[in-house]
């Protein structure tokens, strides 16, 4: 029986994390975030880890290669034996092909989803956010933020506006985004596997969208190239 990888894309602000966790949740699958499984390499003094750390304390960013073979360390633990989550990876059409180079032929069906959100909407999205300094938990101002007001309610610490949530920095940041993301997603279409939902939604209606997108590519997994 082949496992289930589910790739999520959304661009800053589309809601992508809570997405994946709610997925995971839904099929009982780890979420594997690169920044967390980077982290944790780092964290546990591992051979990859080590490596990956000379880079990250010089202030480099970490190779592909290096990160591939993280993810794919990560993917061969037992709570993936039956499927995950990808978010944050793969970020290159090479990485893509590199994840089913991960598993034997067959072993993998993996199914692409990308919530779609208008720019303008993402920008007033990020420009109308409060987070808290403390535990990074994020509120919407344009409502009640937390329990007690401008205070995070879990801690109590006052809510702050990011400086990289300005409206020119978002900008940017999805000039980038729609860049680096495009081939992919083209990549993933031409391969028969993607499909778009709108996340312009109330978060349950998106997740309901996102299920009913990976139900459909039931059984279709991504066309192998050749």
């Amino acid at each position: 029986m082949s496992r289930l990888a589910i790739i999520l894309f959304g661009p800053p602000a589309a809601g992508k994390g809570t997405q994946a966790r709610m997925v995971g949740e839904a099929f009982h699958f780890p979420v594997i975030s690169t920044g967390d499984i980077l982290r944790e390499a780092v964290r546990n003094q591992t051979s990859l880890g080590n490596e990956a750390r000379r880079y990250m304390d010089s202030g480099a960013l970490v190779p592909d290669s290096l990160v591939d073979a993280i993810v794919k360390e990560r993917l061969q633990r037992e709570d993936c034996a039956r499927g995950f989550i990808l978010d944050g990876y793969p970020r290159t059409v090479n990485q893509a092909a590199f994840i089913e180079t991960a598993f034997k032929e067959g072993d993998l069906e993996i199914r692409v989803v990308g919530i779609d959100v208008a720019d303008e909407v993402l920008i007033r999205r990020i420009a109308g956010r409060l987070s808290c300094p403390k535990d990074g938990k994020v509120f919407n101002a344009a409502a009640v933020p937390g329990k007690g007001g401008a205070v995070c309610d879990v801690c109590g610490t006052p809510l702050v506006s990011r400086a990289d949530d300005s409206a020119e920095v978002m900008q940017q940041r999805l000039e980038v985004y729609h860049r680096q993301t495009q081939p992919l997603i083209d990549y993933y279409i031409g391969r028969g596997c993607y499909s778009a939902v709108d996340g312009d939604r109330p978060i349950n209606e998106v997740h309901e969208s996102i299920m009913k997108a990976v139900d459909a590519n039931s059984g279709n997994p991504c066309r192998r190239n050749g």
